[in-house]
Parts: C-alpha cells; sequence; structure tokens
C-alpha cells in the first residue's frame, strides 16, 4: 500500500508526497499554508487519480517526459517526476492510481 506523507517546509507550508510501496515519490503537492488546506489536496489526489482525463501529460524543455493531477477545477494538486520515456511516465499515472485512493497518510509535520 502506498502512503501520503505530509511535511513541512523551509517556508513553514504543508506539502504532501505520495509513495509508492517501494518508498518512491510518484506525487508531490504544492505548498499549502495550512495543514488542512494540505489535507483536502490529499482528498482531491484520492478521488481525481482515479480518472485518466484528469492528468495532463507533458513534455520539459528537456525533453523529459512527467504528468500533473488537476482537479475539476483545473488547478494542479499535485506533480510528478520527471521521467526518461513516455512509457516510464505512463507507469507513474497508473502508479498514481492504483495507490493513491488507499493510501495511509503519515504526518511528519
Amino acid at each position: 500500500m502506498g502512503k501520503f506523507e505530509i511535511k513541512k517546509d523551509k517556508r513553514g507550508e504543508f506539502r504532501f508526497n505520495l509513495k509508492a510501496r517501494n518508498g518512491q515519490v510518484i506525487l508531490s503537492s504544492e505548498g499549502y499554508k495550512a495543514k488542512s488546506a494540505c489535507e483536502n489536496g490529499i482528498a482531491s489526489v484520492r478521488t481525481n487519480s482515479q480518472d485518466d482525463s484528469k492528468f495532463e501529460r507533458n513534455t520539459a524543455k528537456n525533453g523529459s517526459p512527467y504528468f500533473n493531477l488537476k482537479a475539476s477545477n483545473g488547478q494542479v494538486i499535485g506533480k510528478s517526476e520527471m521521467y526518461s520515456s513516455t512509457s516510464a511516465m505512463n507507469n507513474g499515472i497508473a502508479s498514481v492510481a492504483k495507490n493513491a485512493p488507499d493510501a495511509s497518510i503519515v504526518d511528519n509535520s
């Protein structure tokens, strides 16, 4: 089972990472001023990760594929790492869809 880890960054904002079973970060959030907003972001990932149309597939300037997960309002709620290939990116999307719905939450803030 995957897990969401909540941490506080150097600016005092709350962020979460979704980690796969192997401990690899598969999705990272923006910074939130309130922990409750961060928790709402996690709830949004759980829901939106089940809709493939919410994954925005992109290519960085250096040619590396990556994806954003967007909420119904179009706001980005999570970003992936840069991948070496499109198939690796698609595996990352599949991992988010698989892990997010029942991932535990670990609060390290």
